[in-house]
């Protein structure tokens, strides 16, 4: 091998690790409070987030905030889903069916449920925006937690102690409470803990490649008017809150085993309502891409 292929290697195994840094979530685990039982407090902050919900930015009823600490980041949203609380706690509980969640998000390559006696993990494969074999991509091992569930309220929570550079305490939660109107309320929180390598791996990322990405937070107003986007770490949090969140939201709206085509259709067509944050592929490539990796999956199973 020449120098000049093992100098492309060793960037492309780099590029990797750090598109899995940056795709995987914001926050330690332990910051993350305990989930109400009877669903209260979520309630509760669906009263305190109505007129946000009703009148945003985003032209659908949802709020995103992100936050940072010395060695965390944060994203949550919030959002009112038009599917009933028994349709969405049915969709969304299952290993499986995160997997198929997961997939959607264009740097997950692979998912697959292992199951045995001490519990369920999601095998999780992340990596570039672009076709790469599974060698090639990071694996994540998530433990599957189904927590509390109850007639009109669930928690389901993902959790990971490792990941690339140094990463820690990776976790996703999605809770759920029934509102009136025969909805359902959600709160998605996407989180992890960094170390000195994988603070040093994301500023190069932001210097380079990632210098031009924005989030969805207004810092301010331009000399001509326009808005003025957060940028640096939370703007990828942000990012990448929200195509998970978008992801949930595909499933929600074609769930059934036979519209893989539909989701993806779904979720692509939902980030392009955000093209200055979230595009990066185009329609053809994204499909191609989520065709040949959703086949992989399959082949798993």
């Amino acid at each position: 091998m020449t120098t000049k292929m093992m100098l492309r290697r060793v960037i492309s195994q780099a590029l990797t690790k750090v598109c899995a840094l940056l795709t995987l979530g914001v926050l330690a685990a332990s910051a993350h409070a305990a989930p109400d039982a009877s669903g209260t407090t979520l309630l509760a902050k669906y009263a305190e987030l109505a007129p946000q919900l009703a009148s945003n930015q985003f032209k659908r009823p949802l709020v995103l905030d992100s936050s940072e600490s010395s060695s965390a980041f944060k994203g949550d949203i919030y959002a009112l889903v038009d599917h009933p609380f028994g349709e969405v706690n049915d969709t969304l509980n299952g290993p499986a069916r995160w997997c198929d969640v997961l997939i959607l998000h264009l740097n997950t390559k692979y998912c697959h449920p292992l199951t045995d006696a001490s519990g369920t993990l999601l095998q999780v494969n992340i990596g570039k925006k672009t076709e790469q074999p599974l060698e090639q991509a990071y694996q994540v091992d998530f433990v599957y937690r189904k927590g509390v569930h109850t007639p009109s309220y669930f928690d389901t929570r993902l959790d990971a102690d490792k990941g690339p550079l140094g990463t820690s305490n990776y976790r996703i939660v999605l809770e759920a409470v029934a509102v009136p109107g025969n909805k359902t309320f959600l709160h998605l929180t996407y989180s992890y803990a960094f170390g000195f390598a994988s603070k040093v791996a994301m500023q190069a990322y932001l210097a380079t490649a990632g210098s031009d990405k924005v989030g969805f937070t207004r810092e301010g107003r331009r000399a001509d008017g326009q808005p003025i986007y957060i940028g640096g770490m939370r703007g990828v949090v942000e990012r990448n809150t929200m195509r998970y969140y978008l992801a949930i939201e595909a499933y929600l709206n074609a769930p059934a085993a036979d519209q893989p085509d539909a989701r993806l259709q779904g979720w692509f067509a939902a980030t392009e309502d955000y093209p200055l944050q979230l595009h990066e592929l185009e329609r053809s490539d994204y499909l191609d891409m989520k065709h040949h990796e959703i086949a992989r999956q399959k082949e798993a199973r």
